[in-house]
Formats: C-alpha cells, structure tokens, sequence
C-alpha cells in the first residue's frame, strides 16, 4: 500500500468531487455504507476493534450529530450511486436507544438515495437487548441483525469476557423473533480456550436449532494489543483445531447452510450483500471513531479512515485521519485478498471492473498458481482450489 498521508477537508474534497467526472471504470461499483458505534460495556479480552467501555452516560445525541456532520464530507464519494446496504458495527451498537438509531437513519436518507431493498444490519449484543428493543430497532429501519453469540457454554463465554450466559442469547434470539426479525446472523467461535471436538458441536447444535438464516462461524484468533496477547490462554492444537473445522462443516452443510465464504454460511438467499460488497471489492462510506471506507474515482482508488478516540472524534469537525491511494502494483493484491475468500470466487471481468487494469496483467501469477494448484483453470471465474482455500495466505503471496 502506498504510504499514507493526512489528508485535510479541502484535498478530500478534490478528491471525492472526481467521482463525478468520466472516469476509466465502465461502471462505478456499488455503494454500501459502514456506520461505526465505539462503545461496548466492557472490552474483550480478545477484541481488537476499536471499542471502548464508556465512561458515565453515552454521548448519543452529540454522536449522532457527529455521524451525520461525518456522512455530509462524504456525500461527494457518493457520485449518484443509491446506497445498497448500511451496517452498524462496533463496539456494541445495540447499547444505543433505538431512537438514536432512527435518527441516524432519517439523518442518511435526507442525504442519500437507498435502494428499495437496501440491507440494514445492526450489530447486537445478547446482554443488551429485550423484545422491545429489538421492536424499536426494526421500527427504525433496521431489516437484519446480527447476534453476538460466539458461545453457548458457559465456561467459555467467560473466558472470553462475555457478559451474556448461553440461557440469555437463545432469549434474545427468540426476542428478535417476537420483534418481528426473520433475517439475522449468529457470530460463533470455535478454537476456544480448552474447548473440544464435542464442544464446538455442541454450540454448532443450539444454533443451528435456532434457525438463523446465517451463521458467521471462525476461529479465534489471538491479535496484538489485546489481553488474550498478553496473556494467552490455552488454545487447542492444530491438529484438533483442524478436526473441529471439519467436524462443524459438515454439520452446518447437513443442516441445510451452504458455505459461500471462508468462514460465512447462509441459508439459501440469505447470505450478507453488506459483506459480499467488500469481497467484491466495492465501494463502502465509513463513518464513526476509526471508521474506514473504500472508494472509485477519477483519479483512482482511494482508502481513507477517521479519527479513532471517540472523544476526539466528536470534538472534531471534520473527522478524517488520513487516506492513501492503492497503485496498480498494490491493487492485484487488494482485490484477490477480498475476492478469493469467497468459495465460488468472482467473475473473471470483474477484475478489470473494479481495479481499471487488464487481466493480462495478473495472467503470470494465474498461471503459477494454476500449475500448483491453488486455483482452477477457469477462464470464465476466478476461484480458489480447496487446496488454495486451505493455503490462502500462501496463495495470496503471489501477488
């Protein structure tokens, strides 16, 4: 990637008013917008999003003010494009009253065009919400949400600090239900601290028996600048670490969830376009602390991200930490790392679609990887292999 650099209000400006001019892109690529909510009750001891426990009363109104005044210095990256789907994520966007929900909501549709079917996810946290919560946030808009379970044991959601117990996330599930959600997501972990082979089936079990029309279901990982780094817990070996990912695809395949990204499964129709936009390497506005987004223009793809303390964040008046352009060396790498995450790949023009370079291009590393087998020899899609599934960081080195 291209050294960053601070960008100020005028210079982003520029920028964002060439995504209005001709541009070397048949098409600009869909639009989505990425809505960042800092607060959680308290912080993970996994967790390295940019989350903060709050310190008396959170800001909400002043919050809201600050996200909206954060979308206005955007709207030129917008370029006539409807927006296709919103996400809150955190943090622990459920901590906010679905009043303050709604007034982000009206606050981006006085602003931005949604399309009819516009996906609108919220992310929840099972120790936050009730029945009329979950009301108030479909009445506010929201069509999907997405549920932090990561555990149905409890010994393991409290190694994992969770505040919630297994008992409390099948109620909010049923709650959600009530409310009336029938699209929604459960997060799973597997690759727990002590956890075994009949362990990770068994949360599989209870949430599969839930019936959400998608399950987001990964390993956990151990990251810097969290307490799990600091002081790491006894994770399971590779070896039973493989044997739980085996057992736990079988399972969800048998139960009817067909597996459509490395760690995404989905009930038929079902899968999140809100991800799928990012692995198909489209355009995302990102508003909120440390909120990043992705966007096409003129001049070419740029990166950009927002001040990261939610403190700062709403003291300032135009939020933008910095961006950084991706050049035609770094843009291959970009791409592929999104796109080769999902089983069935991409269509091979889109390439060239959303990067504006020619396949020929990237013709050298296709072939290498094709004679070693980390990816098929399709002229029409590019996919991974299982193998290159199995290897993707491998692979991805290539480029």
């Amino acid at each position: 990637m291209s050294a960053p650099h601070k960008a100020d209000s005028e210079n982003l400006q520029s920028l964002a008013f060439d995504a209005r001019l001709p541009t070397p892109f048949p098409r600009l690529p869909p639009l989505a917008l990425y809505i960042h909510i800092p607060w959680c009750v308290r912080k993970c001891p996994y967790c390295d999003f940019n989350s903060h426990a709050p310190d008396g009363a959170l800001p909400e109104t002043d919050y809201v003010r600050a996200l909206l005044r954060d979308l206005d210095a955007d709207l030129a990256y917008v370029a006539g494009r409807p927006v296709t789907s919103i996400f809150f994520g955190g943090g622990t966007p459920s901590l906010f009253s679905p009043e303050a929900i709604a007034g982000i909501l009206r606050g981006v549709e006085q602003r931005v065009a949604l399309a009819p079917d516009a996906e609108i996810t919220l992310e929840a946290n099972p120790g936050t919400v009730d029945e009329s919560r979950f009301a108030g946030f479909a009445a506010a808009g929201v069509n999907r949400l997405s549920i932090g379970v990561q555990s149905f044991a409890d010994k393991h959601l409290a190694a994992l600090g969770r505040i919630h117990s297994g008992d409390e996330a099948q109620r909010a599930v049923a709650a959600a239900r009530a409310a009336g959600f029938d699209n929604f997501n459960l997060d799973l972990m597997h690759g727990l601290p002590g956890q075994t082979v009949a362990e990770a089936e068994d949360d599989l079990r209870r949430a599969i028996a839930l019936a959400p029309t998608h399950m987001s279901w990964y390993q956990l990982t151990v990251e810097p600048n969290t307490e799990f780094f600091k002081r790491p817990p006894n994770l399971p070996v590779d070896e039973l670490l493989a044997d739980i990912q085996d057992a736990g695809e079988h399972l969800l395949a048998a139960a009817g969830y067909r597996q459509y990204e490395v760690s995404a499964y989905a009930r038929p129709g079902r899968e999140a376009r809100h991800n799928r936009n990012y692995w198909e390497f489209g355009d995302f506005l990102g508003i909120g602390a440390g909120a990043h987004g992705k966007v096409t223009t003129a001049d070419g793809i740029y990166r950009y991200w927002k001040t990261r303390m939610p403190g700062a964040y709403l003291k300032a008046e135009r939020p933008l930490a910095g961006t950084c352009s991706l050049g035609a060396d770094e843009l291959p790498l970009e791409f592929m790392m999104n796109a080769l995450r999902l089983i069935d790949g991409v269509d091979a023009g889109l390439f060239a679609a959303r990067t504006g370079l020619p396949r020929a291009q990237i013709a050298p590393a296709l072939a290498t990887l094709v004679e070693r087998g980390l990816l098929q020899a399709r002229d029409d899609r590019l996919v991974a292999t299982a193998l290159g599934m199995r290897f993707l960081n491998d692979l991805l080195q290539v480029f």
